[in-house]
């Protein structure tokens, strides 16, 4: 890892700040020194120990990269890190499994719960990963069909979309929306 002391660059504008950079050397911690220095080229590792693909990053993003480097380098904070992200991304994940059989963005929070726990587990990326990559080939495999598919794919969905909701009303608050339905037809 690169540290502070050990560059020939000039600091750039996305370098952590000085008094945080200052507190963690005191403290005998290795700090990066930019962004841009921890290419593969330099044998960068992430925290899991596996190489970085440098990508360029917005100001904000390079903030909490280096917040999460800074307290990944003392030993009590990687951590505490680790059950945070755990506890948070589980929460999420949790809520995320209990909304998929109701209308809403079920799947979406469970991704949301992957996304927190890819901050510090690489199965978690690995399985990111996947999940974007069939997505997408999800995806373009939809588009590149014809209008009366897609439309076929649609009523599909939404007639899932409303067996799943129907079977939750009817099991979960015993409240059978089809049978209603139809006694009120037949009385008026």
């Amino acid at each position: 890892m690169v540290t502070r002391g050990s560059s020939v660059e000039p600091r750039a504008t996305t370098d952590p700040p000085k008094g945080a950079v200052r507190a963690a050397e005191r403290r005998g911690y290795e700090v990066p020194v930019d962004q841009g220095d921890r290419g593969a080229d330099d044998g960068y590792r992430g925290a899991s120990g596996v190489a970085v693909d440098p990508r360029p990053r917005s100001r904000w993003r390079d903030r909490v990269h280096t917040t999460l480097d800074l307290i990944r380098a003392n030993p009590v904070g990687r951590v505490t890190l680790k059950i945070a992200v755990a506890v948070v991304g589980a929460i999420v994940v949790t809520v995320g499994i209990a909304l998929i059989p109701l209308p809403g963005p079920g799947w979406l929070i469970v991704i949301g719960g992957l996304v927190i726990w890819a901050v510090e587990f690489i199965w978690a990326r690995r399985l990111l990963a996947f999940t974007r990559h069939n997505v997408q080939a999800w995806t373009r495999w939809v588009i590149g069909q014809s209008l009366a598919v897609r439309f076929l794919l649609g009523a599909v969905g939404l007639v899932f979309v409303a067996a799943v909701l129907w079977l939750s009303l009817k099991y979960s608050l015993g409240i059978d929306v089809v049978a209603r339905v139809l006694h009120y037809l037949a009385t008026h």
